[in-house]
């Protein structure tokens, strides 16, 4: 996973964040929920990222040998 696209996934979360507070603070509920989507969605994002990751770890502890 590039780095790219780890840095896209976290700054994705950093706005659903920031959406979700906003939409809180003026009691626009549709803002806060679509922010508390976006941030669930990037976490899903960061969740697949870090398991290609362990994936590739694996693939290459057994190639080597």
């Amino acid at each position: 996973m590039g780095v790219g696209d780890k840095a896209k996934h976290q700054a994705e979360e950093a706005v659903g964040k920031v959406k979700q507070g906003v939409g809180k603070a003026t009691g626009d509920e549709r803002l806060e929920a679509e922010g508390h989507a976006e941030e669930t969605k990037a976490d899903l994002k960061q969740a697949g990222d870090e398991a290609k990751d362990v994936g590739k770890k694996v693939k290459d502890a057994f190639s080597d040998n």
